[in-house]
Formats: C-alpha cells, structure tokens, sequence
C-alpha cells in the first residue's frame, strides 16, 4: 500500500456547474456550501493532482490579523523556505497559514475541512493568542501552474494579541508587517497573498 498523501479535491466541473471564480470571490457560501456538501469530493493521491487542473485541491488560507494600540492594521508574514511544502512557490513572501486537506483529517467521522485547517496551523505556528475567525473569500488564479490546481478558501483570524512564532523552518522571517508596508511592497508576494490583501484591505 502507497503511503503517498492523499488530499482533498473537488471535479473543477463541480466548481464550473455554480459559476466561475477568476482571482477573489467574495461570495463564500456561494461556493463554498456546495462544495463541501458534494458527493463529488474525494481523496486522491498528491503526485498526480498536483498536475491536473481537472480536480482543485481544497487549501484553506488563514491572514492572521493584529491591530496595534495606535491602530495601525498587521498582517503576519513570513518567507516560504525549503522545507515540505510547495516548492515552486520558494522565496516569495506569504500572508497565508496553511496547507492541503488530508485523508487523516477525516479520521472518526471529523470535518475534515476544518480539522485540517486546524491540524496546518498547529503544525506550521504557534497561535498564543484568542482570535475571531471569519471566512473572507475564495481565491483561483490560473495564470500559474500551482494556481491551476489549487482552491484557496480564504480565513481572517482577528487576533486579540500579537502572539505568534513560526514552528517551521520552511517559514522563515515570521513577523508581523502592516498592511501599508505589504501594499508598498505587493509585487514581493505570493499571487495569493496578493489577491487576498487587494480585496480585503
């Protein structure tokens, strides 16, 4: 028995059959619902998903928001480095905590959506800190080759203090930016982080 990871995916035609999503949607529960609700979900071997955009990897992609006193808005960012994660994405600064849905996260009838993300932050930061959590978006960018494989449902922590530190060393430089120097400095971010801080900010 392979003990390649198996992810959670959904048909592109199930996504196409509600509507089309080029760079943000803000209309979660538009798509998201469905989704998540279909009998069309699976999970498929990681090699050969990677390369076919017929299936969307589900990839949950958390902002982790502080509001300093003076009222200055920061986003936690980080460089992503070489370690598991996805390598064609390397050096290119992130705003986003997360990662694939595994089979295991379905383990004794959990959500799985929702156990993997929180299974992907644990595993990449310390969270020190109480926060609430809202879904802002869905983010599909086919300009790429990850992009193309790839369904980013994007989550805002609103963090009630600054406690955070990366447990990764594939996130290197973890620290918090406001969101006016990430602005400043938006062509040094992943498409993502771009597309999400573009819309939400």
């Amino acid at each position: 028995m392979s003990s390649e990871e198996h992810i959670l995916v959904i048909p592109e035609s199930v996504i196409a059959s509600i509507g089309v999503i080029d760079g943000f949607e803000a209309n979660v529960d538009r798509f998201l619902k469905p989704i998540l609700a279909s009998d069309q979900l699976s999970f498929q071997p990681r090699t050969p998903m990677e390369t076919d955009p017929s299936f969307k990897q589900l990839i949950p992609y958390v902002l982790l928001q502080w509001t300093e006193p003076d009222g200055t808005t920061k986003l936690f960012t980080y460089t992503r480095g070489g370690g598991g994660g996805e390598t064609r994405l390397h050096a290119k600064r992130s705003v986003g905590i997360g990662g694939h849905i595994s089979r295991e996260d379905a383990a004794d009838g959990a959500d799985p959506y929702a156990t993997g993300m929180h299974r992907e932050i644990a595993e990449e930061i310390h969270l020190g800190a109480g926060y609430q959590e809202t879904q802002e978006g869905l983010i599909y960018d086919p300009s790429n080759e990850v992009g193309k494989v790839h369904l980013g449902v994007v989550h805002r922590f609103v963090l009630d203090s600054p406690e955070v530190h990366s447990n990764e060393a594939d996130l290197a430089e973890g620290g918090f930016v406001s969101v006016e120097e990430l602005k400043a400095d938006i062509e040094q971010l992943e498409t993502w982080s771009q597309l999400a801080i573009k819309a939400l900010y």
